[in-house]
């Protein structure tokens, strides 16, 4: 029997169609603090009006760009393990405070409050949370946070929103290390220990589709704490190794444009089905 594939079926339907065709460019986002010229990444996830959690990131990066889906790399990987805990499997939207990747960490505190930039992450916001069976939103990081508040203002006035999550951002132990010189291992359990405090809070306002896992995270990643992103969630025709745990594509060049133009991507070893020359 033949296999029958899942996958993402895009955004033919309104209003995302329109939210697809309208998107802002380097007049919005400037071309000198955001990889426009790798486009706009949009979402991962239901837009069928099934999801019952919103999950706010960052910006795309390298997985992204290749796979065009949001949340896709390790720290998407980081995520879908924590949605597995509530028993949240297939039920989610995902959506970036960027459409294009940040060139330099600076550059994403500068600009979130942008106007432009807010009023496109606005409409998208409306269009997944206004009149919705979303009942919570988990965001990811400051920027996130910051995000789904000026979206939250612009409500009319009594207007119900989503409960709030707000956990720190997949990669804060990477990107923690690398500024203040701490090991891996103290910001690694730090991250950990905060997605713990808020495990409850998240598991008390979305109703799970599957069996929950509250047991809290070790002070390292445990052997299932990540999870493959599912088939359903990327373009039709995705290669399986896109949604696995393995690293398969990196920034790479001699100087700064190089690599900024520059994304290597290498099949992992274990998808490699050919045989041996």
């Amino acid at each position: 029997m033949a296999v029958v594939h899942q996958s993402c079926a895009g955004y033919a339907a309104e209003p995302f169609a329109s939210l697809v065709a309208a998107y802002p460019g380097d007049d919005v986002y400037p071309s000198a603090d955001f990889r426009t010229e790798w486009g706009p990444i949009f979402h991962r996830g239901r837009l069928d009006g099934s999801a019952r959690l919103l999950v706010l990131g960052q910006d795309p990066a390298t997985h992204e760009a290749i796979s065009r889906r949001i949340l896709v790399g390790e720290a998407g990987q980081r995520v879908q393990g924590l949605l597995a805990k509530v028993g949240v499997d297939t039920a989610y939207v995902m959506v970036n405070v960027y459409l294009y990747s940040v060139f330099g960490q600076s550059a994403g505190n500068r600009h979130v409050k942008d106007d432009a930039i807010a009023a496109y992450r606005n409409r998208w916001l409306d269009a997944l949370l206004v009149g919705t069976g979303v009942t919570a939103v988990l965001t990811l990081g400051d920027l996130a946070a910051t995000a789904y508040g000026l979206w939250v203002r612009t409500l009319p006035a009594g207007a119900p929103s989503p409960h709030l999550v707000a956990v720190r951002h997949p990669t804060y132990p990477e990107g923690s290390a690398r500024a203040t010189g701490k090991p891996l291992s103290e910001t690694t359990a730090a991250l950990l220990a905060d997605w713990n405090e808020h495990l409850p809070d998240l598991a008390a306002h979305v109703a799970p589709e599957g069996p929950t896992d509250l047991t809290p995270y070790a002070a390292t990643w445990g052997p299932t704490d990540l999870a493959p992103i599912p088939e359903g969630d990327l373009p039709a025709g995705a290669p399986a190794w896109w949604r696995g745990v393995d690293a398969w594509a990196v920034r790479d060049g001699a100087d700064a444009q190089t690599k900024r133009a520059t994304i290597d991507v290498v099949v992992p070893e274990g998808a490699r089905t050919w045989p041996a020359l």
